[in-house]
């Protein structure tokens, strides 16, 4: 996810300082990995360096001052430029799990334990997602959706290599 991009985003409903952006993002998109204050207005730093956001005002408080940001033509060009990009498929070609695979079988362990692991570590992860999207919103429901469709391609795909588990042993120690 383009943070930057996201918080130009959420400019565009006007502006904002940077403690309503964090809340704003951690709101709508953080429910698991909530946006760092310093993340926030480092991000605004270099999208006002660039000329994505102007400071729309300053407020003197009992601490540091507090800006509000708001967001340019170039920004709202930027926003829709992409938003316009479609996103790079990521088709996993060399995962951390494959690798294991192979590597047990190369140092002559017990593969099948591993994907077995893997199954079980999926299920649960399942099992917890299912159980969040049944009390979610619909946002959270379709982000646990999301990732939902993805470790059940994975369960495919731990399925498909358990079963194969005997001939990718002998290609891969024989070459």
């Amino acid at each position: 996810m383009s943070i930057g991009h996201t918080l130009l985003g959420l400019l565009e409903s006007g502006p904002c300082h940077g403690y309503d952006l964090k809340r704003a993002f951690d709101e709508k998109f953080g429910h698991d990995r909530p946006l760092h204050y310093g993340q926030v207005y480092s991000t605004m730093s270099r999208l006002l360096k660039n000329g994505l956001v102007e400071v729309d005002g300053i407020e003197a408080g009992g601490g540091p001052e507090r800006k509000r940001y708001a967001i340019t033509d170039a920004g709202i060009t930027d926003v829709q430029q992409w938003l316009a990009t479609p996103e790079k498929p990521e088709p996993y070609l060399q995962s951390t799990l494959y690798t294991k695979v192979v590597l047990a079988l190369l140092t002559h362990r017990d593969a099948s334990e591993i994907l077995d692991t893997q199954r079980s570590e999926h299920l649960r992860m399942m099992r917890i997602l299912t159980d969040r999207k049944r009390k979610g919103d619909l946002a959270d429901q379709l982000i646990c959706d999301h990732a939902l469709f993805h470790l059940e391609a994975d369960l495919r795909w731990l399925e498909l290599t358990a079963a194969r588990l005997d001939k990718l042993a002998e290609a891969v120690t024989t070459r």
